[in-house]
C-alpha cells in the first residue's frame, strides 16, 4: 500500500492481518478489511509490537473477571471478552496516511498485534528522536511503572524493595533507583534474574534471602507470597503498593501480628487512572510523553527477551506466554 496524504484518495481496498484469541489457549491470524481513514485519522504500518506477558496471559487463558471486562477493554480491541478477542497494547509503527506534518513519523499506539491499522490522530504518540522503534514497545510498561512510582510516593533517601523482576517490576526499580539517595533492591525468587538486574544497574536479592526493613515496598510479582514478604519487611508506617493484577485469582493478606501496631499502609496502583497526586497537572498524553522519554536509556534493551516474525506468531504465541524466561517479547513486522 502506497503512502497517501489526506488530500489523496485511496482507491484500493485496505486489508490487514491481526492476531485473535479464539478460545482459551488458542489463537489465529485473521485477515480483515480496514475501513478507509476519515478526517483526523491515520493509517499506520506496524514495525514492531510487544507481548505483555502478564496481562496477555490472563486474556489468552480467559481469566478476565466479568466485573473487570469493561475496564479491561483496550481502546482498539476487537471482539469481546472472553472470546473471540483481539487484544494487545504495545504497537509501534510508521504513519503512511495522514496530515502532511505527521507523514512518515513513527508512533507508539495502544493497539493489538496487527500489521496495518487505522487510529484517530490523537491516539498515536510520536517517538522522541532518542528512542528507537524497536525499544519503544516498552512504552505502556514504562507508563505503568511511572504511575506506580508516583503512587508509591518514593522520596530521596528511602529504602525501597520491588518484588518481581518482570518488565514492570524492573522498570519500577529502574525509575526508583534514579531518585537521589534512594536505596533500591529488586527482589525475585529466581536467582537468574540477578543478571537482568546487573544489566539495568540495579541491586538484587533472591526473595528467600531478603533481610531488613524498608520504607516503601512494591509488589509487582503477581504473587500473594511476595505481598506477605512485603508486609514482614515493612518498617514503621511504611507504604506497601500492590501493583499486581490477579485476574480471577484470590490473594491472601496477613493482617495479624504487628501489621496494625506498625501502622502499615497498603495501597493499590493501576495505570487506568493517573496517580491522585499528579492528576491536577498531568494528562494521559503528558504521562505517555514522559514514559517515552524515559526509554532513551540503552540499558533497557535488556528487557527485550526475544523476537518473532509476525508471520510466525500464531504458532509461537502460546510458547512465548508459557516460557518463564519471557520478559517483553518483540514481534517484528516485515
Amino acid at each position: 500500500m502506497k503512502p497517501v496524504s489526506d488530500e489523496q484518495s485511496v482507491s484500493e481496498v485496505m486489508t490487514t492481518t491481526s492476531l485473535w484469541f479464539e478460545a482459551a489457549g488458542r489463537c489465529r491470524l485473521r485477515h480483515e478489511t480496514l475501513a478507509h481513514p476519515g478526517k483526523g485519522e491515520l493509517v499506520v504500518r506496524t514495525l514492531f509490537s510487544g507481548i505483555s506477558r502478564g496481562t496477555e496471559s490472563l486474556v489468552f487463558s480467559g481469566k478476565v473477571p466479568v466485573s473487570e471486562q469493561a475496564r479491561m477493554r483496550g481502546p482498539n480491541m476487537g471482539g469481546s471478552f472472553p472470546f473471540p478477542v483481539k487484544y494487545g497494547y504495545a504497537a509501534v509503527g510508521r504513519i503512511e496516511t495522514g496530515p502532511a506534518d505527521l507523514m512518515n513519523r513513527t508512533v507508539f499506539c495502544l493497539h493489538p498485534h496487527q500489521d496495518f491499522f487505522v487510529i484517530a490522530a490523537d491516539q498515536g504518540a510520536v517517538l522522541p528522536e532518542t528512542v528507537p522503534a524497536d525499544r519503544a514497545i516498552l512504552a505502556a510498561n514504562m507508563e505503568t511503572a511511572l504511575n506506580i512510582v508516583w503512587d508509591a510516593g518514593i522520596m530521596p533517601g528511602d529504602k525501597v524493595a520491588v518484588f518481581g523482576a518482570g518488565v514492570v517490576g524492573s522498570l519500577i526499580a529502574f525509575i526508583a533507583s534514579g531518585i537521589v539517595g534512594t536505596e533500591t533492591l529488586l527482589v525475585d525468587r529466581d536467582p537468574g534474574r540477578a543478571r537482568l538486574a546487573a544489566k539495568l544497574g540495579l541491586g538484587f536479592v533472591e526473595a528467600s534471602a531478603l533481610e531488613g526493613e524498608f520504607d516503601v515496598l512494591i509488589n509487582a510479582s503477581g504473587s500473594s507470597e511476595a505481598l506477605e514478604s512485603a508486609i514482614r519487611h515493612a518498617g514503621m508506617e511504611a507504604r506497601i503498593v500492590e501493583a499486581s493484577w490477579y485476574g480471577d485469582r484470590q490473594a491472601s493478606i496477613p493482617l495479624g501480628g504487628a501489621f496494625h501496631s506498625r501502622r502499615l499502609q497498603i495501597v493499590s496502583s493501576q495505570v487506568g487512572a493517573i496517580s491522585a497526586i499528579r492528576r491536577p497537572r498531568w494528562s494521559f498524553d503528558r504521562r505517555m510523553a514522559k514514559a517515552l522519554e524515559l526509554l532513551a536509556d540503552t540499558r533497557l534493551d535488556a528487557l527485550i527477551s526475544g523476537e518473532t516474525d509476525f508471520r510466525d506468531l500464531e504458532a509461537a504465541y502460546p510458547h512465548i506466554l508459557s516460557s518463564q524466561d519471557t520478559l517483553c517479547h518483540r514481534i517484528r513486522y516485515s
